[in-house]
């Protein structure tokens, strides 16, 4: 027996600022978006290499705050990136963690803290 990867669902409660910081922030891409009338709540796909999330409008699906761990091979050059986007708005800092690996955590808009880690090769 053995399980697949996993694909967090996040709750998001706007879609402007939800776009702005997955997409234009982090750099997904959106690979696809359910509504299942025109205004009703937004379900959405975004991935980034072989990370996938699905955000989530819907009342019930998620609760703000959630913490999740997102595996980077790079994770400086991430850093590089993210604040030549946001400049000093958004203080990043990698920071090695006692159990092995390189920590960089963010929150998006909604509360969810995102951290981007990377193995120390000893």
């Amino acid at each position: 027996m053995s399980f697949g990867k996993t694909t967090p669902v996040l709750h998001i409660d706007d879609e402007g600022k939800a776009l702005a910081f997955y997409i234009e922030f982090l750099g997904f891409s959106v690979d696809w978006q359910h509504r299942s009338e025109p205004g009703f709540a937004l379900y959405l796909q975004v991935s980034r290499g072989d990370c996938v999330l699905h955000l989530s409008e819907h009342k019930g699906d998620a609760t703000p705050g959630a913490a999740l761990r997102i595996e980077a091979d790079e994770l400086e050059a991430l850093r590089a990136q993210l604040l030549d986007k946001a400049g000093d708005a958004a203080p990043l800092e990698v920071r090695a963690m006692p159990w092995g690996s390189l920590d960089m955590a963010l929150h998006d808009p909604f509360g969810n803290r995102l951290v981007f880690t990377q193995a120390i090769c000893v």
